[in-house]
């Protein structure tokens, strides 16, 4: 009776630990995921996002992308229930804007390019 007993915690446990992993693995999947590739030869400073074009959010993307660069950038769980079509304009280091393109930010392996 002792044996059956550690093997049913034993077993109970190797479970609990796959679907853990399992649990762990899908919610990396979902993450959405962009690069940004700067092929100009000044910084990109701010990045904004918006549903409408009116109302902008700011895409938290650090000390900037350096020209030449390519960042991945992750999404914030918190716009999972947005659309995936969104408006993308970015603010160089001269203050200069970006005209404001709308992307499928949904589309694997999207890179967004500035010339």
């Amino acid at each position: 009776m002792r044996i059956n007993s550690s093997f049913g915690k034993v077993s109970l446990l190797a479970l609990a630990l796959v679907l853990m992993s399992a649990t762990l693995s899908f919610a990396k999947s979902n993450e959405y995921k962009f690069k940004v590739h700067n092929n100009t030869k000044q910084a990109i400073k701010k990045l904004l996002v918006s549903v409408d074009s009116k109302k902008w959010g700011e895409f938290d993307i650090g000390d900037g992308i350096k020209a030449g660069v390519t960042e991945e950038l992750v999404w914030d769980k918190s716009t999972d229930n947005e659309p995936c079509e969104q408006y993308f304009k970015v603010q160089f280091a001269d203050g200069e804007w970006s005209e404001a393109v709308k992307f499928d930010f949904c589309e694997k392996g999207l890179v967004l390019e500035f010339n």
